[in-house]
């Protein structure tokens, strides 16, 4: 993994754990490179691909509390927070159902922030509309982690995104992303465009049904649309040669009017036709999109890349708490 990870001398090694403490984390872009780059080096010293025993210890942040508001379901995100959070010894309160709690009496969404923040020391908000984490953090006086606020962000989920084809590749430049799916609407799109970005030589291609092409505030000079048939998906995707193919279901809730023509599937026979060392990822869940006969084929490394977001989770949650080892 030559590249991983810049040398003690450079401005990136220099920079300490200062810069996130106290830090709310809401947007991608909140961040520069050299940030995204300290964070995923300090992922590392949670992952037992790289250390030899548990880092964690159970004791980085014992007496901390995460309070875990969750307005709509989760699995991976949650849980892997839940987990995270453990790991260092925090304690967790909080609720994945809002039905259960005083909002259900028609408690205000601020009124709800200003009492949880009384009880813990880092909030982790997962909520339908766009923009509920900002204005969350506009509210608290801890730290807001952003767990996905709509179609808007999940600043965890692409900093996990962009660690994983860290781990793969040793670099995060001169890469080629095909994002197959629905660029429009897909926030994960979104968020590794953005961070991806920040990285030169990186080539983007989104590969979508007529419709369902980037938003424009997403495009530069080094992304290109392939509008396709997705019945010719294969064929397309061996021409591009991509190293990355990043999957994504296409939401049919945004979907007007019928949305079967918009189906398709990654299957074992997409991968005859990329470059040998290129990966399939997808932030799950998945639907149809990929054919789970997929899943044992070693570049197929979507359930990898979930596991890895319990280091990166660990590691922001020590770095805003200042308890980073």
């Amino acid at each position: 993994m030559a590249g991983f990870f810049l040398k003690k001398d450079s401005g990136q090694a220099r920079m300490t754990f200062m810069n996130f403490k106290g830090r709310d984390i809401i947007d991608i872009n909140d961040f520069s490179k050299d940030e995204l780059l300290f964070v995923l080096k300090t992922a590392k010293r949670f992952d037992p691909a790289f250390v030899k025993s548990d880092r964690s210890n159970y004791t980085i942040a014992r007496g901390k509390i995460a309070a875990l508001l969750f307005f709509e379901p989760s699995t991976r995100t949650e849980q892997s927070f839940r987990s995270a959070a453990q790991k260092i010894g925090m304690g967790l309160i909080g609720f994945n159902n809002p039905e259960l709690t005083s909002i259900h009496k028609g408690e205000s969404f601020a009124d709800t922030i200003r009492i949880m923040m009384a009880y813990a020391d880092v909030m982790i908000i997962r909520h339908p509309e766009p923009g509920s984490a900002r204005k969350a953090a506009n509210v608290a006086d801890i730290p807001v982690i952003n767990a996905g606020d709509g179609p808007n962000s999940h600043p965890t989920q692409t900093i996990l995104d962009i660690y994983t084809i860290l781990k793969v590749f040793g670099r995060l430049d001169n890469l080629k992303i095909a994002f197959v799916g629905d660029p429009l609407h897909y926030r994960t799109f979104h968020g590794q465009f953005s961070a991806l970005s920040k990285f030169s030589g990186n080539k983007f291609y989104g590969v979508s049904p007529k419709g369902l092409e980037m938003p424009k505030e997403f495009r530069n000079s080094d992304y290109h649309d392939v509008v396709i048939n997705m019945k010719n998906l294969d064929k397309t995707l061996a021409e591009l040669k991509p190293d990355i193919v990043s999957v994504g279901r296409i939401p049919k809730e945004y979907i007007k009017g019928d949305s079967s023509k918009y189906n398709f599937q990654v299957s074992v026979n997409t991968m005859k036709g990329l470059p040998g060392h290129a990966i399939i990822m997808h932030p799950l869940p998945r639907v149809n999109e990929l054919d789970p006969a997929l899943d044992s084929h070693p570049n197929a490394i979507y359930f990898a890349q979930a596991r890895n977001g319990l280091y990166v989770r660990e590691a922001l949650l020590a770095l805003i708490l200042g308890r980073i080892f």
